[in-house]
């Protein structure tokens, strides 16, 4: 045993320890015939440190601890038991004394009590086997996948403003993101934070589900149950920095233990919080053993990392930095640990989704590290979604000054794995909502907002859309109530969620708008350059040749006998258009076309097709009509 610890904690200071959760913390252990908790805790450069917690009565001479090699300490009571809580009282290396909570507890105490709670992991019955091995069998380039991001605390809450447990939360959320068609549930920081309005982004128990929504088991139902309804699970993750919170990681040991040591380097000038070293093997322990701790004990699918531009340079939004050895800006600490991060959740499961969001055009970010990558799976493709909402925002008669925003995008869709965001950071803080950047009266905006969704969902990348987005809440979001589903009393707002859902299935069901995600052979340009008209037109192909056509107007103009090239005469029918007026449109309903051999431009054959005006439309090429077609 004191072999193993004794490797086990080698390599957890050669940032080598991919478990280190396994050996740090609090664990049940059975010494000289007695059960009890063993403790363990790195504070390298403290000068004693106590375990104190309900079972000793607080009291910090009760509990010391040993210092093993390498400045780990270790303790065991046989008087600890599960559900009761406590903290580590170190004395620094200055001789100031504070209490922290384990860096490595798996479960919190209620707030404004700060301490761990002895909590032991094992014992849930998981009932989740079946979708597990089905998503093993592949990795997600070549399905569909749209991502329902949601914040726990506001999706939905108890009449009496309280809120939802995890597993309630689940029972409602799981069938409801399974009945829209959303493929993942992706959920904003669960891990313990002390803030609430930092919808928590300002982790300090990164091992710990926060106590607001339940305990961890009630957490691993919550997953359980998603998989049950065959949706996967992506945690939102925050490995750029962490609050200074006198109880939690900053200066652990009286010394910066966590944290960069350099005070013009160690703190985010905008966000006032602490810069990891990821230079430190045992935080690149830390923070490996984290993600793999989320997908060996929690089952989670995917982890989207946060601010990775933040930690990629060393000059991010800062007007002074010190460059590295090389004399450059870039983190070369920080690139290394993502790529042995991103190596190691691959390691654990070769299925994982690891995102990152990441806003400069620094490059391969989703290329394998062998390659020379960083090694993750997706990239948020904040540029697209940047463009698309200064696009729509514009009063349509202004749109062709801008006509670019559309089209740019495909110079560098094959660039990296990309998914298309509109997240919660899009709808809060003045944004607006999705709804409320759509210009015109109330109608215009419903037809604005299906025109987009409808682009969105025929564009080369994987989707992600945030909770109401789906039914256009007027108002922004508020980490502090539940969404206005009251909205669904009213016709256009039901209406754009039944859109929405019937989008959704579509995708779902149509291999060209996913398959082929990573190359030209999947897209296609008919039309690109119409700026005049605010029209542009594409193909998406399968890898077995089947297409569907998108023509998109994006001006409230009709336009008939609207001439688009082809590359065959085959029978052009419109299976779904946003203007219908079983979505609240005015319907306009485009027609069957045949496309004759006529050249246009690059193509042989072409045809004339009615273009709804605000719309997007889908068209599906069949060799022959079908016979009640052929009568009508």
């Amino acid at each position: 045993m004191e072999k193993t610890i004794a490797t086990e904690l080698q390599q957890f200071h050669t940032g080598d320890n991919h478990r280190a959760y396994a050996i740090l913390g609090c664990h049940p252990e059975t010494r000289e015939e007695q059960a009890g908790y063993v403790f363990r805790v790195w504070a390298p450069n403290a000068r004693a440190v106590s375990v104190v917690g309900d079972f000793n009565f607080w009291n910090p001479e009760d509990l010391p601890m040993k210092r093993l090699d390498g400045g780990v300490w270790e303790a065991f009571s046989a008087f600890a038991k599960e559900g009761q809580a406590y903290k580590y009282y170190v004395t620094g290396a200055g001789g100031r004394v504070v209490q922290k909570m384990d860096p490595y507890g798996v479960q919190c105490c209620e707030l404004p009590d700060t301490s761990s709670k002895i909590c032991n992991l094992d014992g849930y019955k998981w009932h989740d086997g079946l979708f597990r091995r089905n998503n093993a069998r592949g990795k997600s380039l070549q399905k569909p996948v749209n991502i329902y991001e949601v914040h726990a605390g506001s999706w939905k809450q108890h009449e009496d403003g309280t809120l939802m447990t995890y597993d309630e939360l689940a029972r409602e959320l799981a069938p409801y993101a399974k009945d829209m068609g959303y493929t993942h549930i992706e959920l904003l920081p669960i891990m313990e934070h002390p803030y609430a309005p930092s919808w928590g982004y300002q982790v300090t128990g990164y091992y710990a589900p926060t106590h607001r929504y339940g305990t961890p088991k009630q957490f691993m139902e919550f997953v359980d149950i998603c998989h049950q309804n065959g949706l996967g699970v992506i945690l939102d993750w925050v490995p750029a920095h962490f609050p200074k919170d006198l109880y939690g990681l900053y200066e652990f040991d009286g010394t910066c233990c966590y944290e960069l040591s350099d005070p013009m380097m160690r703190e985010h000038p905008d966000w006032g919080t602490r810069i990891f070293d990821y230079g430190k093997g045992e935080v690149a322990s830390f923070l490996t053993s984290n993600v793999v701790y989320w997908l060996e004990q929690y089952h989670v699918d995917g982890i989207r990392v946060d601010a990775v531009a933040s930690m990629l340079y060393l000059d991010y939004n800062r007007k002074q930095f010190k460059p590295n050895v090389f004399g450059g800006n870039y983190n070369l600490e920080a690139i290394n640990f993502l790529k042995k991060l991103n190596k190691a959740a691959f390691e654990v499961n070769p299925s994982v989704m690891m995102i990152a969001e990441e806003s400069t055009a620094f490059p391969m970010i989703t290329r394998p590290d062998f390659d020379g990558g960083l090694g993750f799976l997706y990239k948020w493709n904040m540029g697209w979604m940047n463009d698309m909402l200064k696009y729509m925002a514009l009063d349509p008669i202004y749109r062709k000054g801008l006509h670019n925003n559309l089209t740019f995008t495909m110079t560098y869709a094959y660039s990296e794995n990309f998914i298309l965001p509109l997240s919660h950071d899009e709808v809060v803080h003045g944004k607006c909502s999705m709804i409320n950047k759509m210009p015109g009266n109330y109608d215009d905006k419903f037809c604005n907002l299906r025109t987009f969704y409808g682009f969105m969902m025929a564009h080369p990348g994987k989707k992600l859309s945030f909770m109401g987005n789906e039914f256009a809440q007027f108002i922004e979001w508020k980490y502090d109530q539940g969404l206005d589903w009251l909205l669904l009393g009213y016709d256009r707002h039901r209406q754009m969620q039944h859109f929405v859902k019937t989008l959704n299935k579509f995708y779902l069901d149509h291999a060209p708008f996913w398959q082929n995600e990573t190359d030209w052979e999947g897209f296609q340009w008919i039309q690109a350059d119409d700026r005049d008209n605010s029209i542009i037109a594409f193909r998406r192909i399968d890898r077995q040749g089947r297409e569907i056509l998108v023509i998109c107007n994006f001006c409230p103009v009709l336009r008939e006998h609207y001439r688009l090239g082809l590359p065959k005469p085959y029978y052009y029918e419109p299976v779904l258009c946003t203007d219908d007026k079983e979505f609240g449109g005015y319907g306009f309903q485009p027609e069957t076309v045949k496309g004759e051999k006529t050249p246009w431009r690059d193509y042989p054959c072409s045809a004339e097709f009615r273009v709804p005006p605000m719309s997007t439309t889908y068209y599906i090429p069949r060799r022959t009509l079908k016979k009640k077609e052929k009568q009508e």
